[in-house]
């Protein structure tokens, strides 16, 4: 510095002193010399300026240059002094002061202080040489120091003032030289001596210069407070200790590194300073407040305000600066700070301990200390606990001071001095009327208790607190704590986090990994571990007190910003211990606030049992209890919406307030944003808000959503506007809250299902037995949830749906109808959701989503299942096309459904599978398709809705024919899976197991199919039964080629024969009742009006489709090993069904033993049932020839060869046939048709009218199969089939017609047709006649039996058939509708039979068997039947045909009878051939009145007939002939030829009706037979000896009758028939006598000669009578006699001579 520069300085503060009096002008010369003019008092000063040019001179000799100014300042003149300490001031500044010098200032500053002079100067003098430079040191420092003390303790208020600022000042001087000397030193290592032990507290020789007077200045100031001498500030009179704390606080506040740099330092911390804060905090310790003196033997001293205070400061700083250094101490010291918080302590006390705890709370890295050093050390006091629980208590006992008796008024709070406030009384109506406005400041309010907030935390003197102040201090505390403490940690583990984040993927890499690299890691998790323990510990430690304390600010908290500020407190720490894992602190706070959010004392279980928990737990603050408080009812807060509680009786309405809602909000902010670490406490969170939203009155809508909503039952939600405004943002929070869960974890995932899922489960329990409006909240949310996690959706499904399933099955229909909505919503999401990989690669997660649909289906509820089918309808509208394997589970959903759950059900049901069958199935996996086979086939067994069982049966058509037309497709992919099934079998040692194995996969498609219609074919419903069974057939005959050759065997035995046994079960227990209606106003036909009958339909329709299959597939099924157990099988049942007691299902099953046959049933034409029908035999078909004729009529089979060659692919070639050539088969056919034949025609035993009585049609369709079938058997056809064919026959035209049927089936009486049966049997018989013409001579003995046969029909015309002990009525005279059962017309019949008979004859007569077995006798004894009858005959044309038939038997049979004379066969004929021609020529029965002439001359000419073949056939051969019979004829010639009279006769017809020519050709007969000239033998002459004494004697009768007969009558003429008569015996007479004339004399017997002779004398008496023809003939007669006249010859004897 320029010399000019401080010369000019100091004139310039000589030029300041204007109140002197002394103008002083003068120049400073700087390098220019100029004149300076000043007063002789100053020269002396210039001089010394002006002398030393130089600075560095001046400093080197500052003591000579400082030595006039002090000597100035000794002059004591104020003037001088001023100016020379001004001038002082200046050099100092310049830092021109040597240490000399300074020594010698402050001498003279310590004398002028002395004798008071410029005190303020003298302060500032020292205070600038004490921060200008570090020339002072020790005792002139400590002199300096003193002086200043001294100062202090002065008089006058502003030198004070200045003291102890300077003091302050100086202080704080002395150890930044420190701060700055160790600076200095810092580069170099020096090893600081130990820090004596012993008592010589002079011992600094090892500290440098400035740190040895800052060790000896703050050692005297604790001795200083501590009222000792001081060792280095020499000269002290007086010290305060207030004064003492206040420096030591400065010192330990402002420079701690001195302190924990400086071992001697930090003794006298240890040794100096903490003892003596413990001395003196003794009276404070020891004082009680309110305790007298007579409790303890001394007067305790009363805690004194200023020291206490300051006291707290300094420990605060203390334990904030240097805790490390004084571990035990500060335990003390805190221990002391809890103490000082007993509520028996005055309130200034505790405001103050408060305030310091508070400058605790804002460090959390100390309050980590703590915990680490005390709380966590074993034996140790618990300090950090004992401090947030002092807190705690303090708090409680704020609220909890006892009341004075006047309630209006607020208790004593604020200390001695204080009375009631009434300040409180007057705004608390205000709060309390809840429409009264907003409280008049922010407040606190519990029971009564009123504490405003007054943010006053300036430190003050007096010891009146404010009202309010401690809980206002307190309150910072309890949120600088939680802030201070959450921030902290929550950032250590951020790090930590990070750090291992880092190392895991830095040793992820193994290249780069390293033994270090793990070691670090490892080091790294091992710190990690002790800040984990650390941070638990002090969540541990307070969590208690802070929500104890919190809970009870939360409820008295009046003020919105206040409640706010505890809710983040609770939810910071709820966080905090979430994250840390520590569940029961965790748990705790979120109860404190999900009980904020509800109304008081709301009965909500979950969270009373965790408080019950936590409210167990008291904690011991120095013998004082924290307690958990419950919030109080009386909340002073605007009540913002009333509803009605979730409960299961719900009584009256809750109310809501602002605050409820204030806590709602934090509630949804915790889970929004610290969902992961909630875990179990979920449960908490979402009951609250479960209630809440169901006092606010939210509903769920579509996707979960929450949407206001009226209450369903009971009063409305009342809700005011601001909440209403509201609703939204906490509807919209909520679905937040849920949506972000897709940010959380797996694991707190899961928790958060869980606890919905428990959540629901409670809301299920309470709605059970009621139908009140449930809680939906929680299924809403589970909806909502899975939505959004559909990414992740595999880890979270099963317990989702598990529970939703659960909901489904509740009886509360609303409960269940949101389960189902849940559930199928996030079954559709799953599938629509683009996941990654794609659902088409991802099989077993489609299964996944697709399997709670089909457990839906264990569901009775029609409602669930209608949820569930529109969903299955929506997934295949929208998925149909990729769902893969997930067709069987949808399938599965559309099969489960029973036929009892209701049409609408049902409907949806089949639409969806009508959808599938159209749309999907060359889509789905072709292993499904055997389920939807099953499906299609449930359908129809439903029996709800008939439409859709007949759909259904329509749509397995359409699936058999997609098999068709895609069978190599699904052929091959079947096979490739029958492939992998087969491996994974033989992997595991099982046998592979499927339906109708070992058929091949494509094979046993088709067999299911088949099945499933045959279960169909047994259907309950007629309807369905028809369809299900045409189906069926038709599917197997258009694609049965499709199926391997083995597998026919398992259709055959397991489908088709499986049905006809179901079928024929049912169709014979069927009931017989009638039934009215068929449903609605359908009326039934009467056919069809019983169970039986409609089940015969579906047994005559199954019968013939089993045939038909039979018949078109013979060629695949005769090659089958076991063809001829099937064969008669079905024989079986075709025998069943013909004898089963129904018309229709008998002739069915016998149209069905035609087809087996392959007879072609004929068409016959209804309208005229009396055309009989033809026999169509079909003829065996050539390879190539596809149609057959028969009779005139063509049939094509259902394929041709060809066809079946080229479709048939099995391994075996195709056998040809098409007639079956096993004899076996036909024979087992003839047997059945042998049963059939013999039961149904085998008459009753007993009979009534129930008897059944086969139907002429069957009888008919029964007897016509013979013929085709005999065509097989006849090589094997023996005597005794035919008898058994017989019966049968027989039977089966003995069978009457009901009389219902009648009409159609008979003729009219005048119509000689037969019926269709009766050509029938004669067809049969027509058959094995000419079968027998042309077999072998074996066969022919069967001809008798066939003429029995015939015969026993030929009576039929005279004597009907009885049916067993059946009345029948003829049809002549039956009434329809009298008559049960009616008999035939059987003169038809008879008459064709007789035709036959004699046809047959004429072929046979000669056969060795007819004549043996005597079959004209037979014939002739059977003709005799109608020949005696004859006008008694039932039909005139009987004995007519009788007769015409016997005369052309005869013609051939005589000649084989003469043949045969000597035989012997023939013997018994005769007598019978005498007897029949005696009963017909003179018949008993007479003729009908009203018969004509012509008609009598036609039947006479019969007659005649007959005794000409008599006269021709049998008298010219009556010597091969018996005698008896040849007397039997001539004696009936004799008797024909006379003439017989009738009296009924009128005379008109007499000679007509008197048989004139019959009697005339029997008169000739006899002539011609008397006269025969060629005797070849006796036996010829004896006829005609037997002829002429015969009419002899005819002749000698008439005439005698005549004579008497004319004598007798007088003139009356006789009747003209007599008078003929004997004019022809007259002429027969001439003529008798002209033949004897002309015969051999030889060949006349004398005798025959007496006999004419005799005659004369009769004649002669003839001559009176008056007839001139019968004299004209008389005449005649005699003439002959004139050879008798002349006389006789010579002697004759006997004609002999």
């Amino acid at each position: 510095m320029k010399w000019h520069t401080v010369a000019e300085h100091v004139v310039y503060y000589f030029s300041l002193q204007k109140n002197a009096g002394v103008f002083v002008k003068f120049c400073v010369v700087t390098e220019i010399e100029e004149k300076v003019v000043i007063s002789p008092d100053e020269l002396c000063v210039v001089t010394y300026l002006h002398y030393y040019r130089s600075v560095l001179a001046l400093k080197e000799n500052s003591s000579e240059v400082v030595q006039p100014f002090l000597m100035g300042c000794g002059t004591k003149e104020p003037k001088i002094t001023q100016l020379c300490l001004a001038a002082i001031q200046r050099l100092m500044s310049h830092e021109v002061v040597s240490e000399a010098a300074a020594g010698n200032i402050i001498n003279m500053l310590w004398q002028l202080m002395e004798n008071s002079l410029e005190e303020l100067k003298l302060l500032q003098t020292v205070l600038v040489l004490l921060t200008t430079n570090t020339v002072v040191h020790d005792e002139a420092l400590s002199k300096a120091i003193v002086l200043c003390f001294r100062l202090h303790f002065t008089k006058d208020n502003i030198t004070n003032n200045t003291a102890a600022a300077t003091v302050r000042q100086v202080v704080t001087v002395v150890f930044e030289r420190v701060v700055a000397e160790d600076e200095r030193y810092k580069d170099a290592v020096d090893q600081p001596a130990a820090v004596q032990g012993n008592s010589n507290r002079r011992s600094v020789s090892t500290l440098k210069p400035c740190a040895k007077d800052a060790y000896m200045l703050f050692q005297d100031l604790c001795q200083l407070v501590n009222a000792d001498a001081p060792y280095w500030l020499v000269g002290m009179t007086e010290m305060t200790r207030t004064f003492g704390l206040e420096l030591l606080e400065s010192v330990l506040n402002d420079f701690p590194e001195v302190f924990l740099q400086h071992q001697e330092f930090s003794f006298l911390l240890k040794e100096r300073v903490c003892p003596l804060v413990i001395k003196l905090f003794s009276p404070n310790i020891k004082f009680r407040q309110g305790s007298t003196t007579s409790s303890s033997p001394a007067p305790v001293e009363k805690p004194y305000f200023p020291i206490c205070m300051r006291l707290l400061r300094v420990v605060s700083v203390l334990i904030k600066q240097f805790y490390s250094l004084l571990v035990t101490e500060c335990e003390i010291f805190l221990s002391l700070l809890v103490k000082f918080l007993d509520a028996d302590k005055p309130q200034w006390l505790r405001a103050v301990a408060v305030e310091s705890i508070h400058r605790l709370c804002v460090q959390p890295q100390l309050l980590r200390c703590f915990c680490q050093s005390y709380d966590m050390k074993q034996h140790s006091t618990k300090v950090f606990r004992d401090i947030v629980n002092a807190l705690g208590s303090f708090i409680q006992s704020l609220f909890l001071v006892p009341s004075t008796g006047n309630t209006s008024a607020t208790p004593n709070q604020t200390g001695s001095n204080a009375s009631g406030n009434t300040g409180s009384a007057q705004t608390n109506p205000g709060v309390l009327g809840m429409g009264g406005g907003a409280t008049v400041l922010p407040a606190f309010e519990y029971r009564g208790t009123w504490i405003p907030i007054l943010n006053m935390l300036d430190k003050v003197e007096p010891p009146t607190i404010p009202e309010g102040y401690a809980m206002s201090v307190a309150f910072h505390c309890l949120l600088d704590l939680v802030r201070g403490i959450t921030t902290m940690i929550e950032g250590e583990l951020g790090e930590a986090e990070t750090v291992i984040q880092t190392t895991t993927e830095a040793t992820s890499l193994p290249a780069e990994s390293s033994e270090q690299d793990l070691q670090s890691v490892s080091d790294q998790s091992d710190k990690e571990l002790v800040s984990r323990a650390v941070w638990e510990e002090m969540v541990n430690a307070c969590w208690c007190g802070l929500l104890a304390a919190l809970s009870l600010l939360l409820d008295a908290s009046t003020d919105e910003a206040a409640t706010e500020n505890i809710l983040k407190a609770e939810l910071t720490m709820a966080a905090l211990c979430g994250r840390l894992g520590l569940v029961t602190s965790r748990d705790a706070f979120i109860t404190a606030i999900c009980k904020g959010s509800l109304p008081p004392h709301y009965a909500l279980t979950v969270l009373n049992s965790t408080t019950a928990a936590l409210s167990s737990k008291s904690y011991s603050i120095q013998g004082q209890n924290v307690q958990m408080i419950s919030p109080s009812s009386e909340s002073h807060q605007q009540v913002v919406a009333v509803g009605q509680p979730l409960a299961l009786q719900p009584q009256g309405t809750v109310m809501l307030t602002s605050k409820n809602i204030q806590c709602m909000r934090t509630l949804l902010n915790l889970a929004h944003f610290h969902g992961a670490v909630l875990g179990t406490s979920w449960q908490l969170v979402l009951a609250t808000l479960q209630h809440l939203v169901w006092i606010l009155g939210l509903k769920p809508s579509v996707g979960g959503a929450l949407k206001p909503g009226r209450a369903v039952e009971g009063p409305s939600t009342v809700l005011t506007t601001a909440v209403m405004t509201d609703l939204p943002s906490i509807s919209s929070m909520i679905s937040k809250l849920f949506e972000n869960s897709q940010y959380l974890d797996d694991v707190s995932l899961h928790h958060l299902i869980n606890a919905l899922c428990s959540l629901s489960l409670e809301a299920m329990d309470m709605a059970y037995g009621n139908n009140k409006e449930p809680s939906l909240f929680a299924v809403a949310k589970l909806l909502e949830t899975g939505l959004v996690n559909m990414r992740r959706i595999e880890i979270l499904w099963r317990p989702l749906t598990g529970h939703l399933l659960e909901v489904c099955q509740h009886p509360n229909s609303r409960m269940r109808e949101w389960g189902a909505e849940a559930l199928t919503s996030l079954i559709k999401a799953g599938l629509t959701f683009r996941h990654d990989p794609p659902l088409s690669q991802n099989q077993r997660l489609q299964l996944l989503l697709l399997n709670p649909l089909k457990e839906l289906s264990s569901i009775s509820h029609p409602d669930i299942r209608i949820k569930q089918l529109e969903c299955v309808l929506q997934i295949l509208q929208s998925q149909g096309d990729s769902l893969g394997p997930g067709w069987p589970l949808v399938l599965g959903v559309m099969g489960a459904i029973q036929s009892d759950q209701g049409e609408s059900l049902i409907r949806t049901a089949f639409q969806c599978l009508q959808l599938v069958v159209t749309d999907f199935l060359p889509t789905m996996p072709c292993t499904c398709l055997q389920i939807v086979v099953e499906v299609a086939g449930s359908f129809g067994l439903h029996n709800q809705e008939l439409n859709i069982s007949l759909t259904s049966i329509g749509l397995l058509w359409n699936i058999s024919d997609y098999f068709f037309q895609r069978g190599e497709i699904i052929e091959k992919e079947l096979n490739k899976e029958e492939a992998v099934l087969q491996k994974q079998a033989e992997e595991k040692g099982v046998l592979l197991n499927r339906p109708f194995h070992p058929a091949s996969p494509f094979d046993c498609l088709w067999l299911c199919l088949y099945a499933k219609l045959g279960e169909l074919c047994v259907d309950p419903r007629p309807a369905v039964r028809k369809s299900a069974g045409q189906t069926l057939f038709s599917t197997i005959g258009a694609h049965g080629t499709l199926l391997q050759h083995s597998t026919w065997h398992t259709v055959i035995w397991k489908v088709l024969f499986h049905l006809l046994d179901r079928v024929r079960e049912s169709s014979t227990t069927a009931d017989k009742e009638k039934i009215e209606s068929g449903g609605g106003n359908i009326l039934i036909h009467h056919s069809r009006d019983t169970a039986e009958k409609q089940w015969a339909e579906t047994w005559v329709l199954t019968l013939a489709g089993v045939a038909r299959i039979f018949n078109t597939r013979r060629y695949l099924l005769q090659p089958l090993g076991d063809f001829s157990q099937a064969w008669d099988v079905l024989l079986d049942h075709i025998q069943s069904a013909a004898l089963s007691k129904n018309n229709e299902v008998s002739l069915a099953a016998l149209k069905s033993f035609q087809e087996i046959l392959q007879i072609v049933s004929p068409v016959r034409d209804s309208e005229k049932p009396e055309t009989p029908p033809a026999i169509n035999v079909s003829v065996p078909l050539v390879v190539g020839a596809a149609t057959a004729t028969s009779l005139g009529r063509s049939f094509m089979r259902t394929d041709s060869i060809g066809e079946r060659i080229g479709r048939y692919n099995g391994s075996e070639p195709p056998v040809i046939t098409d007639e079956i050539e096993d004899l076996n088969l036909w024979w087992a056919a003839w047997n059945s048709w042998y049963r059939i034949g013999s039961e149904s025609t085998r008459p009753p035993i007993t009979c009534d009218k129930l008897t059944f009585i086969p139907s002429q049609p069957f009888l008919t369709a029964l007897i016509q199969i013979f013929p085709a079938l005999y065509q097989h058997i006849k090589t094997g056809f023996s005597m005794d089939d035919l008898q058994k064919l017989g019966v049968i026959l027989h039977g089966a035209v003995s069978v009457p017609i009901s009389s219902d049927a009648s009409p159609f089936i008979l003729p009219s009486y005048t119509e000689a047709v037969l019926t269709s049966l009766q050509e029938a049997v004669l067809t049969a018989l027509d058959v094995l006649q000419k079968a027998i013409c042309v077999g072998s001579e074996g066969m022919q003995i069967m001809y008798p039996a066939i003429f029995d046969q015939l015969l026993a029909f030929v009576e039929f015309s005279c004597k009907p058939p009885q049916y067993g002990q059946l009345e029948t009525k003829h049809i002549a005279n039956a009434k329809y509708n009298q008559a049960e059962w009616v008999a035939l017309n059987y003169v038809p019949f008879a008459e064709r039979s007789l035709e036959v008979v004699v046809d047959l004859y004429q072929k046979t007569a000669c056969h060795k068997a007819v004549v043996t077995e005597k079959v004209l006798q037979n014939i002739i004894k059977t003709l005799r039947i109608p020949l005696s009858l004859k006008y008694s005959c039932p039909s005139e044309s009987t004995w007519k045909l009788a007769v015409s038939s016997l005369l052309k038997v005869l013609s051939i049979g005589l000649p084989v009878a003469r043949q045969h004379a000597s035989s012997g066969k023939f013997d018994s004929m005769w007598p019978e051939l005498a007897n029949t021609f005696e009963d017909f020529l003179f018949t008993k029965s007479t003729p009908p009145d009203n018969l004509s002439i012509q008609e009598f001359q036609k039947n006479e000419n019969i007659d005649v007939e007959v005794v000409q073949l008599i006269s021709t056939e049998i008298l010219p051969y009556a010597n091969f002939i018996p005698k008896e019979f040849v007397g039997q004829i001539m004696t009936m010639l004799n008797k024909g030829s006379i003439h017989s009279q009738s009296s009924s006769f009128t005379e008109a017809e007499i000679d007509i009706r008197m048989r004139e020519e019959f009697s005339k050709v029997c008169f000739e007969t006899l002539l011609q037979f008397s006269f025969s000239n060629k005797v070849t033998t006796p036996q010829e002459g004896y006829i005609s000896r037997m002829a002429l004494s015969v009419l002899l004697k005819r002749s000698q009768d008439v005439l005698h009758r005549y004579i008497e007969d004319e004598r007798l009558s007088g003139k009356c003429p006789l009747p003209r028939q007599q008078v003929t008569e004997i004019i022809f015996v007259l002429k027969a007479v001439s003529t008798l006598i002209d033949s004897l004339k002309k015969t051999q004399p030889e060949n006349v017997d004398s005798s025959t000669w007496a006999q004419v002779i005799a005659l004369y004398p009769t004649l002669v008496e003839c001559i009176t009578c008056s007839s001139s023809e019968v004299c004209s003939a008389l005449k005649e007669a005699l003439v002959p006699f004139k050879d008798f006249m002349h006389p006789p010859a010579a002697k004759v004897q006997n004609g002999e001579s």
